[in-house]
């Protein structure tokens, strides 16, 4: 999957991933973290996403990576907020207090950009990326976080013959392949949704579960 594709979505405006309200499982479940106020939360393939603003406001620092500059652009311009902004590397970087976007490519991130994390939001990056890049995905979160970092990750499970992804299905199985030898894994909550997700069963799905882990990395 390539960067023109990405591109092209958010000049298309075919952002159907995007939501403008708070995920109501960030607000369920960020809280039950053992984090305290203050501390640095990464968010992947942030979009435009008003969850930052949520993290915002209750008192952790955001540092987001985007890849597309329009995305980057409408998340400041759509909540009324004035960046500055700087080149740093690869990376355009806007920032406000408390909050900073990396616009560029996820995969050229070091760790010494996004400074010591203390946890990972992932709402809808990992389900962006097709087998082969998920696995080069959690290899990179590897060589930049910690030990105790927490991560909240949110995945979709359904039969993935019965649609084409973006979002992609990540089975329970994958989440452990890919972060089971250095995180420990704990599935919080597995709900069905396509009854709810009418886009969904109009595309041909049979079943779609919406699945919330909590890993912490050893």
């Amino acid at each position: 999957m390539h960067h023109e594709f990405w591109h092209q979505r958010w000049q298309q405006n075919q952002i159907g991933f995007h939501s403008p309200e708070t995920n109501p499982y960030l607000q369920r479940y960020w809280p039950k973290l053992p984090l305290r106020s203050g501390c640095r939360v990464f968010v992947p393939l942030c979009g435009k996403s008003n969850d930052m603003l949520w993290l915002l406001a209750m008192g952790f620092q955001v540092v987001g990576v985007e890849l597309s500059p329009l995305a980057v652009e409408s998340f400041f311009s759509d909540n009324g907020l004035q960046p500055s902004v700087r080149r740093q590397g690869d990376f355009v970087v806007s920032e406000i207090d408390r909050l900073q976007i990396f616009c560029g490519d996820f995969f050229a991130l070091q760790p010494d950009d996004l400074g010591e994390i203390q946890a990972v939001y992932d709402r809808a990056s990992l389900v962006a990326l097709p087998t082969d890049m998920r696995i080069d995905y959690a290899q990179k979160l590897i060589s930049m976080l910690t030990t105790n970092v927490h991560i909240l990750l949110i995945a979709f499970d359904y039969p993935q013959h019965e649609m084409q992804g973006p979002p992609f299905s990540v089975q329970s199985e994958e989440v452990e392949g890919l972060y089971g030898n250095w995180c420990d894994i704990e599935l919080l909550t597995s709900d069905n949704i396509l009854d709810s997700e009418a886009h969904f069963k109009a595309r041909g799905l049979s079943r779609m579960a919406e699945q919330i882990y909590r890993l912490q990395v050893r």
